[in-house]
């Protein structure tokens, strides 16, 4: 099992030869909270998973083999339609664990603050992150994604049944990134994304455009996100290219009856890349996924294509994947 790249984070694993695979042998502890939890109030001490709306600025990355985890204080409140959530974070865990040299943990001072209103099918969310490392400037090669940054977002959801089986969900979202605490740099770069999603009959049509702008040739960064499951699973784009970041894309899932497999769904999603400055092509990639349940055990299978055009190179990949409950 050596024919793979471990990352240079992780020397003796090294093989740049090889496709990487970011998942170190070693053993972490995910977590260890202490929770109080009402109707109303929610209270989390401790090391913790914590997943934001669609993980898009701050996720557990539970794709990996190791979740990211943050040992935090968190507090979510609802009172009838209006909410809250605010944490405090001293220590983002990441998924790399304990054989991932430099990059176990990140130290510093991180705020979540969000909070809505919720009225029927709509739901309206602002909220700030504001993210104050450490040690991004000792590791240079870390401080283009690892810089402190304020983030201001307003995102609006709706779940709308149109008729008998048939919904309509959609989500849009726009946010504002500039530097923060000890972040020199200047630039003040914004994210706006929009989905549909159209369900009936058991399938699924998606549609959707996201897009991570770049100013003064810095672009909007997610360090905390589950990226893995934005922007294609070929990882072509973990890291926001300079000139930013437009994905259009497109999708059609569907969920099939099969009472020996529950769960059995298939789907397909392409994407069109494009830099945000200068409206460059970057390549376009399709991805597809099969997977059902049989007994406790769960079973997933992913491929992705990326055809590179002024980006990265051509890139394919495959995962098998077996998850056992108990």
């Amino acid at each position: 099992m050596s024919h793979y790249n471990g990352l240079s984070f992780v020397p003796e694993r090294a093989r740049p030869g090889y496709a990487v695979v970011a998942d170190p042998a070693n053993v972490e502890l995910n977590r260890l909270q202490i929770q109080y939890r009402t109707k109303a109030l929610g209270v989390t001490v401790g090391r913790q998973v914590i997943n934001l709306d669609d993980q898009r600025w701050v996720g557990a990355v539970a794709w990996r083999q190791n979740e990211q985890t943050f040992d935090a204080a968190r507090a979510e409140l609802a009172l009838g339609p209006v909410f809250a959530d605010v944490t405090y974070a001293k220590s983002q865990r990441t998924l790399y664990g304990a054989d991932a040299q430099g990059r176990t943990a990140y130290d510093g001072r991180f705020w979540f603050l969000g909070g809505g209103l919720r009225h029927g099918p709509f739901t309206v969310k602002g909220f700030a992150y504001l993210l104050d490392y450490d040690r991004a400037e000792q590791v240079p090669a870390l401080a283009l994604t690892l810089a402190d940054t304020q983030t201001y977002c307003l995102r609006a959801t709706a779940a709308l049944p149109l008729a008998k089986g048939v919904k309509l969900a959609l989500a849009s979202s726009y946010a504002r990134q500039r530097p923060w605490a000890d972040n020199a740099a200047h630039f003040d770069a914004d994210y706006v994304a929009g989905e549909a999603n159209l369900s009936a009959r058991g399938f699924t049509v998606t549609g959707g455009y996201e897009k991570l702008g770049s100013d003064h040739g810095i672009a909007l960064q997610t360090p905390m996100a589950t990226l893995h499951k934005f922007n294609g699973w070929a990882d072509l784009f973990l890291t926001t290219p300079a000139a930013g970041l437009r994905d259009l894309y497109a999708g059609l899932a569907k969920s099939f009856p099969v009472k020996a497999l529950p769960g059995l769904n298939a789907g397909v999603t392409w994407h069109d890349f494009h830099s945000d400055a200068g409206n460059r092509p970057l390549g376009r990639e399709w991805d597809a996924s099969a997977g059902f349940k049989w007994r406790k055990l769960g079973i997933l299978a992913k491929f992705a294509d990326y055809s590179a055009r002024g980006f990265g190179s051509d890139t394919r990949k495959l995962w098998l994947e077996a998850d056992y409950a108990f």
